[in-house]
């Protein structure tokens, strides 16, 4: 218990060592002086309390804030003074602040506690004392031997020991870690994958020797050392032994694997960072007016004290007859006093910082959580999956996002290769209805002798060699959906064909395979050395003698076959820079131009070449195969949206240079009309510093024109070494940015280097992997987007999307146009609208006090039974005045309209007026003093009263809707426009904007004005903006502006409130 408490602290880490010894099926030295490491065990905690640790460490965080604190002190300072007002009236709407913001967040919690008891409690088996034992998953040890059954994902950080296949091979898929859906082979050590069975493994004596955790995803070293009959065999460790935890078994049966990392070590678990908590920009402008207002009232305070005892210098207000001083006040120490006066002042004037705000916000964020939740547009309906948010302490932040930083694979695009055309031999081809049809011909044309490609293959010889290169030049895997045990690998040629599906290693392969099967050539599949294609329902069998792997260097992939005739032949595909300059025969100078063809419709393509290994090496260009991959639903449209309100987007990829080129491109990230600039490939400070500097003057030349700026991983880290400041200043200056090779740090420290700049711009990340979580963490708004497609991003896994990742809001901004600039850069939240709406409060207020003084004061027989208006009775008139205006401004700044808002806000007078007459008409037996007794029923029985109040509302309010009114029409916000629209569609004047040109006076505009209020305005003049319906009935926009609606009205009371206590002040001092 002590050592868990420790390690919790951070005093006792688990390990200390740079390297862990990891003895499998934790077989230990039997010499009595071996000491064990300690490892972490295998749970996963993504939450953020216990059942222990709630209450203080909640109260801790809330306390934390300024206001909480703030009114912590106010609520003790009356519980220990004798204060004017009850201690009630600050702490019970302090306990209610607290209450709701605790329950808010334990309930977002409990939520992370539910996701992580689904992992951490799911079935696993582990070997263990010679035989197969279920246990949980969080149960796992280091060293304990795991199985893993087909489609299941890995517990752990697991090193392969073994699978069902002979060479100890097995294929994975990585979707959840870093979005991508091909297929990944993972290799055992030879000496290793003969342990196929539980009693072969409980017999291995072996020991893993590796690295301590770190988040890269893609490095691993380390070595296993194999004792058999007394000799130690020593095999290298890499990556491609290592099986990460959340990736998923495909295409094997089963494999065995010695867990290295569990839990909160596991590469997947380094990637989430716990952070401290986010606050928005709308809480950190509170936090700043709080502390002005906190100034003003210790003002107050300090100026009332003084007054206090100025006034009491004199000895006949010093100690009146009514107000004789006891012995112990006369000889009490005046410091001590003074203090005691000066908080008593505090705390009568503590409501300028009302605690109503907070509650407010509190509220509105937790309901407005629900309102994400709720929306149709955010609802995935063949998943049956609704927007998640879980921290609600975010909302109003998506209406400030100025930079979106995204993924690509599974983000943008859904990493699916679909098949296009191709050019054979100089003739491009195009597929309809699973056949090849040439360019400018239909499946059914008349004079299209050839519509269908069987026929070229019985003729023609390329189009043949273009089919089998396809179906043979691969490293691709069949899963046949059939019984257990290995059968025949070729039963189908039997007539037996079970459902069978293609894995690969790249999507690319994938996608040409399956083109081919529809096309009529089929391949079956490969068993040892032997690879068979059906052709034209003819089987054919070829011998495998050797494959050339693609690799960055050689940008190719070869296959070396024989040919059931004997003819050995090489099938090579790759890009065309690395195969056309390699060809000597066919229509060369055609294909180069059909692949700038292709390329320029943003599509990637695929150069395929035959060559003979008979005598002479002869190498033939035989076509091009273009394909695209597969965008995510109106991904071109959320990217333009976005574009249009002045959003930049930066793609943050781990994809090669010209794949992650190629889709920036087709899903308009990157117009073709754009200046592509490129920092890549840079080998030292000084060379990259040069190109920085090349790019920033062409930057500047072509200022006309859009640049958009590719930057690949270890350029990257150049740049950030020593020349950020000159490589942000060439970022900013771009329309769109792609990161290519990035590793996951990497692009936390892109979004960091954003966020902290000058600027300080409102940041947003989306991804879907655990390489993207770094980048969720450190932006201001994170989203976590789940694959629908893949089962472990919705199940096993889904606490890695629901809990880890800030806030959840599937494609958020798909509805953003320009009337986004109304609310961005918080402008409705500036300190210069926050001095404008006090200055209007203080206004209000003098209104408010000297209109009823001016109005009342001097008349003494106004009520209904003769007497004079006393202090209640003026304090009602004026706080009845405040509570009408006050509303009637919140209903003049309401932009949309519900039954919900005409609820509140007519239902808030009604009841002011109920409850006063309900409170002030009873004789309540538990109140000491009844000051308010029947006041409100004679106040409202006098009809001067009723009088005064109408004229100082209409007083109030008449200004502000003449501001209102000339600024709607002279200078409308985007808001608006969008309002005339949908108020007057068919109405050919319908903005007065778009009666007046640029450069005309005041004048001429009231003078337009009066002619389109008159019905003369040119119905031709129109404006023409674009359709205001998708951010108009947005969950984010009505929720900002609601939000601050309702935030002003608060700060608009302060004021009032500041202004009332000033008036008094003042009026005591005259």
């Amino acid at each position: 218990m002590i050592r868990w408490i420790r390690q919790q602290l951070g005093f006792d880490p688990p390990h200390q060592s740079d390297t862990r010894t990891v003895y499998i099926a934790n077989k230990f030295p039997q010499h009595g002086h071996y000491i064990p490491q300690r490892f972490a065990d295998n749970r996963i905690i993504s939450s953020k309390y216990t059942i222990w640790n709630f209450i203080p460490k909640n109260l801790f965080e809330q306390f934390r804030r300024i206001a909480n604190f703030y009114f912590l002190i106010i609520f003790l300072v009356q519980l220990m003074i004798d204060t004017p007002t009850s201690p009630i009236t600050s702490g019970l709407p302090l306990f209610f602040v607290i209450t709701v913001t605790a329950i808010k967040q334990g309930y977002e919690d409990w939520l992370r506690h539910k996701a992580d008891n689904e992992v951490n409690g799911a079935p696993v088996f582990v070997v263990r004392s010679g035989s197969l034992v279920q246990t949980r998953s969080k149960n796992i040890r280091v060293g304990d031997i795991v199985r893993v059954a087909k489609d299941e994902t890995f517990p752990a950080d697991l090193v392969l020991l073994s699978s069902d296949r002979a060479e100890g091979t097995c294929h994975i898929t990585t979707a959840s870690l870093d979005g991508e859906t091909n297929l990944k082979t993972h290799y055992a050590v030879p000496e290793t994958a003969v342990s196929q069975s539980v009693s072969r493994l409980e017999s291995l004596q072996a020991v893993v020797e590796c690295q301590q955790p770190e988040a890269d995803l893609y490095r691993f070293v380390g070595r296993i050392t194999v004792t058999q009959q007394g000799e130690e065999i020593v095999r290298p460790l890499g990556s491609e032994n290592l099986l990460l935890r959340g990736a998923r078994l495909k295409n094997t049966k089963e494999i065995f694997g010695v867990a290295v990392y569990t839990g909160m070590e596991s590469k997947m678990a380094l990637n989430y960072k716990c952070k401290s908590q986010k606050r928005s920009a709308v809480e950190k402008s509170m936090n700043t007016f709080l502390i002005i207002y906190l100034g003003i009232l210790l003002f107050e305070a300090i100026l009332s004290t003084i007054l206090k005892y100025a006034w009491q210098a004199e000895n006949k207000w010093d100690e009146p007859f009514y107000n004789q001083k006891t012995d112990q006040e006369r000889n009490s120490s005046q410091i001590l006093k003074f203090i005691s006066d000066f908080l008593a002042f505090l705390v009568l004037y503590n409501f300028i910082i009302p605690i109503s705000l907070y509650v407010t916000v509190e509220l509105q964020k937790f309901l407005g959580s629900f309102f994400i939740g709720w929306d149709l547009d955010l609802y995935h309906e063949e998943s049956d999956q609704k927007a998640q948010v879980n921290t609600s302490d975010l909302n109003e932040e998506l209406g400030q996002v100025e930079y979106v930083f995204t993924d690509k694979t599974g983000t943008l695009t859904e990493n699916e290769m679909q098949f296009r055309e191709c050019s054979i031999n100089g003739i491009k081809y195009q597929e309809i209805n699973g056949k090849l049809v040439p360019e400018g011909m239909t499946e059914d044309s008349p004079d299209g002798s050839v519509p269908c490609l069987v026929r070229f293959i019985c003729t023609i010889l390329l189009e043949e060699l273009f089919l089998k290169a396809v179906s043979l030049c691969h490293t691709v895997q069949i899963s046949y959906d059939q019984t257990d045990g290995p059968g025949d690998p070729f039963s189908h040629a039997n007539g037996f064909s079970p459902l069978m599906e293609y894995y690969a290693s790249s999507p690319d392969e994938k996608a040409l395979v399956e083109a081919t099967k529809r096309m009529g050539v089929t391949f079956i599949g490969s068993h040892g050395e032997i690879m068979e294609i059906k052709t034209l329902g003819k089987a054919e069998k070829y011998k495998l003698l050797h494959i050339l792997e693609f690799d960055a260097n050689r940008r190719r992939m070869s296959v070396i076959l024989q040919k059931p005739s004997g003819e050995k032949v090489l099938f090579t595909k790759g890009a065309e820079s690395a195969v056309l300059p390699y060809t000597t025969s066919g229509e060369i100078d055609k294909t180069r131009v059909h692949v700038d063809e292709f390329a320029l419709k943003g599509l990637r393509t695929l150069v395929i070449s035959d060559t003979s290994l008979v005598c002479v090496c002869v190498c033939v260009c035989v076509c091009v195969r273009v394909f695209v991959s597969r965008l995510q639903d109106k991904v071109q449209e959320t990217i333009e949206s976005l574009r249009l309100a002045g959003i930049k987007v930066w793609v943050l990829t781990g994809d090669k240079h010209e794949t992650a080129v190629s889709v920036s491109l087709s899903c308009g990230h990157f117009h073709r009309t754009m200046n592509i600039l490129e920092l890549v490939q840079q080998k030292s400070d000084s060379e990259c510093a040069e190109q920085l500097r090349r790019l920033a003057r062409r930057i500047k030349e072509d200022h006309v024109i859009q640049h958009g700026l590719v930057v690949d991983g270890a350029s990257l880290s150049l740049a950030l070494r020593e020349h950020e400041k000159l490589f942000m200043e060439v970022c900013k200056n771009c329309s769109a940015v792609l990161c290519c090779r990035m590793a996951p740090l990497q692009k936390a420290k892109v979004v960091r280097l954003l966020k902290t700049s000058p600027e300080k711009p409102i940041t947003l990340a989306i991804g879907d992997g655990a390489n993207d979580v770094s980048m969720i963490q450190e932006a201001h708004v994170g989203i976590g987007r789940c694959r629908i497609g893949e089962d472990v991003a919705c199940n096993s896994n889904a606490y890695w999307y629901t809990v880890c990742l800030s806030s959840w809001c599937i494609h958020m901004f798909c509805r953003a146009n320009q009337h986004f600039t109304d609310i961005s850069k918080n402008s409705l939240l500036s300190f210069k609208t926050f001095l404008y709406w006090t200055f209007l409060g203080f206004c209000h207020a003098f209104v408010f006090f000297f209109g009823s003084y001016i109005l009342m004061g001097e008349d003494t027989t106004l009520m209904g039974n003769g007497q004079m208006f006393g202090n209640w009775t003026f304090g009602t008139l004026v706080f009845t005045v405040m509570v009408i205006t006050v509303t009637l401004k919140l209903a003049l700044e309401t932009h949309f309209w519900t039954w919900m808002n005409h609820f509140v806000t007519w239902g808030s007078i009604a009841f002011y007026f109920i409850f006063s007459l309900f409170y002030g008409g009873i004789i309540w037996p538990f109140l000491h003093t009844q000051d308010m007794y029947f006041v409100f029923v004679q106040l409202l029985s006098s009809g001067s009263a009723w009088f005064a109040i109408i004229i100082i509302i209409i007083t109030c309010l008449f200004p502000d809707v003449i501001k209102k009114v000339f600024y709607r029409h002279l200078q409308p916000t985007s808001t608006q426009k969008s309002q005339f629209i949908e108020a007057y569609q068919g109405i050919g004047c319908v903005d007065s904007m778009c009666c007046f040109s640029e450069g005309q006076n005041a004048c001429s505009r009231l003078g337009r004005l009066v002619e389109r209020m008159m019905g003369r305005c040119d119905p031709a003049r129109l404006w023409n903006g674009s359709d205001p319906q998708g951010l108009l009935n947005s969950t984010i926009y009505r929720y900002n502006i609601h939000f601050i609606v309702n935030l002003y009205t608060h700060i608009f009371l302060q004021a009032i409130d500041l202004c009332y206590e000033l008036v008094c002040i003042f009026t005591y001092i005259l």
